[in-house]
């Protein structure tokens, strides 16, 4: 079925203009001359031939001009990664003058304790943060989904009735895999059952192990940010056609990886069946954020 042209898309990774630090300040356990050296001038910069970030409209007004972006591919509302709690004065009017259009999500770093679950307290009360972003791996030490230091975390999305958005699978910057193993997330959405848990960013080469744990919990839900249509994992095209039409969730990777225009052009040859486009596109995000 082609992709339907009527459907006011929810992007849950489409970020606002930021200033980006070199990956080796990002991410000080980088040891590869590449990323330490800045041939590298984003962390996953090996696995995409350019970064859109260049060819973003530049008319000084940030704001307005990813809103006109989204418009001509009726995106209606995106979901993007704060840059700390307080916003920067970009993401904060972008909150505060279209609130419907743009949905934060903020990052933490569970190492940092009670400091990290404030940060969460005061992001969804100052910006209304409708979710979590986890990159086990990021941090430093790395922290496994699994872990005791994430679970304070959790409890937080829950009584804040907020989602967490989690990297799983092998990682874009050249740090080890182990802390964000797909499997790692059974125990959490068992332990957790009012958690509404997203996988972001693949988790190949686990996608088998996704579908599995996918039909086995409620609470857990696939988004396919940072793949290019074309390479999305055939399984999972397959999975949201058949068993998995609730659970498959669209994100895109702009400015970061990908342009809006080759996202769209290449989702028109992705061969999802008819009943699944409107659920991919805009339904099931809008079960997991709770957006009315």
């Amino acid at each position: 079925m082609p992709l339907p042209k009527d459907i006011r898309v929810i992007d849950t990774l489409l970020d606002l203009p930021r200033e980006d630090r070199p990956p080796a300040e990002r991410f000080r356990q980088l040891r590869d001359a590449d990323s330490v050296g800045g041939a590298l001038k984003t962390p996953a910069g090996h696995l995409f031939k350019e970064t859109p970030e260049a060819r973003r409209p530049q008319s000084g007004d940030p704001v307005g001009d990813t809103l006109r972006e989204m418009d001509k591919f009726n995106i209606e509302t995106a979901v993007f990664n704060l840059s700390g709690p307080d916003g920067t004065a970009i993401e904060r009017t972008a909150v505060k003058d279209h609130p419907k259009r743009f949905r934060p999500v903020l990052q933490v770093d569970p190492n940092q304790g009670m400091e990290a679950i404030r940060a969460i307290a005061r992001a969804h009360h100052e910006l209304g943060i409708v979710g979590v972003a986890l990159f086990p791996v990021g941090c430093n030490p790395p922290v496994p989904i699994d872990d005791k230091r994430m679970y304070p975390i959790y409890m937080k999305c829950i009584e804040l009735d907020i989602a967490v958005f989690c990297t799983s699978g092998v990682p874009g910057p050249r740090l080890p895999f182990k802390a964000q193993y797909t499997g790692l997330v059974d125990e959490v959405c068992w332990f957790f059952p009012e958690l509404r848990f997203v996988l972001r960013h693949g988790c190949e080469p686990w996608t088998d192990l996704a579908i599995k744990l996918l039909l086995k919990w409620p609470n857990l839900y696939y988004s396919t940010s940072a793949f290019a249509p074309k390479y999305y994992p055939k399984d999972i095209v397959e999975f949201a056609n058949t068993r998995g039409a609730d659970k498959i969730i669209y994100a895109g990777y702009y400015p970061l990886g990908l342009t809006l225009e080759r996202i769209f052009r290449e989702l028109e040859d992705v061969p999802f069946r008819e009943h699944v486009w409107p659920k991919f596109l805009r339904e099931n995000a809008r079960t997991v954020l709770q957006i009315p």
